[in-house]
């Protein structure tokens, strides 16, 4: 079995830990952690235990040495349980550390918006990204079946595509049909394989309607499911005011392009001409995994004018900006930097990169293209900042 050394480091004290499933949560909380107590809220007998009474936390807590770590896993499944961890962390603050699992925030926002009021770190868990594979991967391969630790380990592809699709079963079975997010769970369905048709793209609201059969504000909050339950990363419009006409409506991009596939019921089907999107999703979720798992605090853009250029991210860390152009093609093109460059012309970016599938790096106007592996490296070693 392939092993991975997950670059997420374990914070000194106490931290929510957020995720969506399969992503590798509970496996790096077993090589990181040695809980003295320890609560699975996705057992159906720990979850009655605590449900009908919250307070024994406390009996439990208060009967741990000096030093000692609680890890609650799926806090989301029982939120009122925070009101508990709340008032421990705050009398133990110095001898116990709590970390808290999650595969959704919806109801943990819903009911602490402050999270604990700074009292607990955030962490984030993402797939297996590139410099956990060492940077020895097959990129196609990864555009196919994404990065999750499972998917990766698997050697046979049919494995990998039964899992795949099962994750997807699984979403809707257990993150929305459980919680009862939505009344109609066949139209949820169908709006979540157009939502997968429009990943890395500027969404028309309008027209996923349409397509789908329901009231715009029922599709926001369709998207915000997706959100809130960490299966898709929102990336607004930057109005750097470089140009008139700037869009100004977000894309949605979801955390795996092996998902994006299976939603697609893609799985069995070769690459076509959405890799390119797929593409971006992988870079833009590398960009995620190296910040967060770094503690850097980034945010993410992209900029674009009506039918004409557009730059596919512009990150912000502190008070510098970066445009970052990805190109799902083995040949430079002049035309790939003229976006970039003239945000570099005007000032309203500090400095600009691409990466594509070439084996060699180019500078046009200002604009460094680096080859995939080097791009990454250069990412995760914070050089690009």
């Amino acid at each position: 079995m392939k092993v991975f050394k997950r670059e997420l480091k374990r914070p000194k004290s106490s931290f929510f830990l957020f995720g969506p499933r399969g992503t590798g949560k509970t496996t790096w909380l077993r090589s990181h952690i040695e809980p003295a107590l320890n609560v699975n809220l996705l057992k159906a007998s720990q979850f009655m235990e605590y449900e009908t009474n919250p307070s024994l936390l406390a009996k439990q807590v208060e009967a741990l040495p000096e030093g000692s770590w609680v890890v609650i896993d799926e806090i989301q499944k029982l939120p009122e349980l925070l009101d508990e961890v709340q008032d421990l962390i705050s009398r133990f603050e110095d001898t116990i550390s709590f970390c808290l699992t999650g595969s959704s925030a919806r109801k943990l926002r819903s009911h602490h918006s402050n999270l604990l009021a700074g009292r607990a770190w955030t962490r984030e868990m993402f797939p297996i990204n590139s410099a956990e594979m060492d940077f020895d991967f097959d990129i196609d391969l990864i555009l196919r079946f994404g990065t999750l630790p499972k998917v990766l380990r698997l050697p046979d592809l049919n494995e990998k595509k039964e899992f795949l699709s099962s994750y997807v079963r699984t979403y809707l079975k257990e993150e929305i049909q459980q919680e009862a997010l939505v009344r109609n769970l066949s139209k949820y369905s169908r709006f979540l394989k157009h939502a997968a048709m429009m990943n890395a793209q500027v969404l028309n609201l309008s027209e996923v309607s349409r397509e789908v059969g329901v009231k715009r504000s029922t599709l926001d909050s369709y998207f915000r499911i997706l959100k809130e339950t960490l299966i898709t990363f929102e990336v607004p419009a930057s109005l750097l005011k470089a140009k008139v006409k700037e869009v100004a409506q977000p894309k949605q991009y979801f955390f795996d392009p092996g998902v994006v596939r299976a939603l697609l019921s893609k799985l069995n089907d070769p690459l076509d001409e959405g890799s390119g999107y797929l593409f971006e999703t992988f870079i833009l979720n590398e960009i995620r995994s190296a910040f967060g798992y770094q503690g850097e605090t980034i945010e993410i853009e992209y900029w674009g004018v009506h039918n004409s250029g557009e730059v596919d991210f512009i990150l912000s860390v502190g008070s510098k900006k970066i445009a970052l152009e990805v190109k799902y093609s083995a040949k430079y093109k002049k035309e790939w930097s003229k976006s970039c460059a003239e945000l570099l012309e005007k000032k309203k970016v500090n400095a600009a990169f691409g990466v594509y599938l070439g084996a060699d790096s180019v500078k046009d106007r200002g604009v460094h293209f680096f080859p995939l592996v080097k791009f990454l490296k250069k990412l995760h070693k914070m050089e690009l900042v």
